[in-house]
């Protein structure tokens, strides 16, 4: 198929990690002695994907002068949300839009440390567009829930979903073809005021019809790092993690 573009969302502030988030942006920092967003341009090597869109904000010349260091024979454009620390993901992924065309992309959070597995997962999914869900039994306010409906498409998706209701949680990884990325950024485009996460733009596409596949992680594991404990909890997983 069609050349597949990643992008990847890494402008955030991280103020629930602070004091290490203080000079050092939150996909620098080392998991298992290896900086977050090494280990996820590595993943993107392994499937094969040549090129990838990151967008930066906070500290964001760190970031650039690292991926600059890294011998990776994948070219990363870095795109800017000037306005990181007072709007929501929306607005940085809104700014990968010239960056893209009309390419499928695979999106993806800067702050999740995944098995590598979960890329060809979805990249292979027969679906156009579809995302990562993990099932849990542990469903609380923080995670972007998603409800689907019989045949595995999702219906609904975001953080107020009820959790009895969710098929599980979804883990920050979803592809789309390039018709639904010409519908997902004129959403975004009118939505990008909004301080809000960029599911509520997804929920939109849903609403218009856009169908979004739901693919179970299949128990390949992955964490989202937002605070200490889950960056004690990365650590451990990198161990085990190829």
């Amino acid at each position: 198929g069609k050349e597949v573009i990643a992008v990847i969302l890494a402008a955030g502030v991280s103020s629930r990690l602070r004091p290490l988030t203080n000079d050092t942006p939150k996909p620098l920092l080392p998991v298992g002695n290896k900086p977050l967003l090494q280990r996820t341009l590595e993943a993107l090597h392994q499937s094969h994907i040549k090129s990838c869109v990151l967008v930066t904000g906070y500290h964001k010349e760190k970031i650039e002068a690292f991926v600059g260091s890294l011998p990776l024979p994948l070219s990363v454009t870095c795109a800017t949300n000037p306005h990181f620390a007072t709007t929501g993901n929306n607005y940085s992924l809104w700014t990968a839009g010239p960056h893209v065309g009309g390419h499928d992309i695979l999106v993806m959070d800067a702050d999740i440390l995944f098995d590598h597995r979960l890329l060809s997962l979805i990249i292979n999914s027969p679906h156009n567009n579809s995302l990562i869900v993990r099932q849990t039994s542990h469903l609380g306010a923080e995670e972007i829930k998603v409800e689907l409906d019989s045949t595995g498409d999702v219906v609904r998706i975001g953080k107020e979903i009820d959790p009895k209701a969710a098929a599980g949680e979804s883990i920050g990884i979803e592809k789309f073809s390039g018709d639904a990325v010409r519908e997902l950024f004129r959403v975004l485009d009118r939505r990008k005021g909004h301080n809000e996460f960029y599911e509520a733009s997804f929920q939109q596409m849903i609403d218009g019809g856009v169908k979004i596949h739901a693919v179970d992680s299949g128990g390949l594991p992955c964490i989202e790092v937002d605070t200490m404990e889950d960056l004690d909890a990365a650590n451990e997983l990198a161990e085990s993690l190829q």
